[in-house]
């Protein structure tokens, strides 16, 4: 069994809450971890987690990038945490507990202010995904959505127009995956178009998904209690002056 999780905004310590719930409370066997993005790819939130914390995961974990990382040094964080988790790059196929995965992490462009440009979904990741064969992918990992299946705008974000990344429905119409699984919007969602079911996962700290060895995703959802923020706290983590209390302070 495969725990899919996403947008833990470097609260790693999710990951581990909500792993434990999934074994010790529901009794399943989770052999690995899949992330869909928005890990939490920056220097001082690894080091203090990993290396002052001596934190690991309790089960290998797996990752793509999401629009919240340092894509500056993305490439250095990676190798250099490489021994605590793997990344999946953009436009790459990776076979895991049996299923082939194509990994594209980043998202779509909103506006400077919104989205890094090391996030954006380029030409060049959609080409080098639709270089893979279709017979050679099961199961599409995002962190976006793709365009067109009704996944809602996020309350506030309305006026950037319809959801989901250019030329998705180029890979949809490609592999006819059998199953989309992606991030990013921070709310459950579920669709299937006759050829591949499409899951969107709410941030880690509200629950999870599980993958069996037959292409079935059921969603788990389970809330981790955070200790609720002062105004204050609230006002200075909108403002970047410091890091928010709880992952649900964080949005999109």
């Amino acid at each position: 069994m495969i725990l899919v999780t996403c947008d833990t905004h470097c609260y790693y310590d999710t990951i581990n809450q909500q792993l434990a719930y999934a074994e010790n409370e529901l009794g399943h066997a989770i052999s690995c971890i899949i992330h869909l993005g928005d890990f939490g790819l920056y220097k001082s939130h690894l080091h203090d987690f990993f290396i002052k914390k001596g934190q690991r995961f309790m089960r290998p974990l797996y990752c793509i990038d999401g629009n919240h990382e340092d894509f500056n040094a993305l490439e250095k964080l990676t190798k250099k945490y490489q021994a605590f988790f793997t990344y999946l790059p953009r436009g790459t196929v990776h076979r895991i507990e049996g299923y082939r995965f194509l990994a594209l992490g980043g998202a779509a462009y909103m506006d400077s202010m919104l989205t890094e440009q090391g996030a954006i979904i380029t030409d060049h990741q959609i080409n080098a995904c639709l270089a893979f064969a279709r017979a050679e992918v099961d199961i599409i990992l995002t962190h976006d959505c793709p365009t067109g299946i009704g996944v809602p705008s996020t309350p506030g974000l309305d006026h950037f127009g319809a959801t989901g990344f250019p030329r998705s429905q180029e890979l949809a119409a490609h592999f006819q995956p059998k199953l989309w699984l992606f991030g990013h919007h921070h709310k459950w969602f579920s669709c299937s178009d006759g050829h591949t079911a499409y899951y969107g996962l709410e941030g880690a700290w509200k629950g999870f998904g599980l993958l069996d060895d037959d292409f079935r995703l059921t969603i788990i959802k389970h809330r981790l209690e955070w200790e609720k923020t002062p105004f204050i706290e609230k006002l200075l983590a909108k403002l970047k002056i410091i890091r928010p209390d709880g992952p649900r302070e964080l949005s999109d």
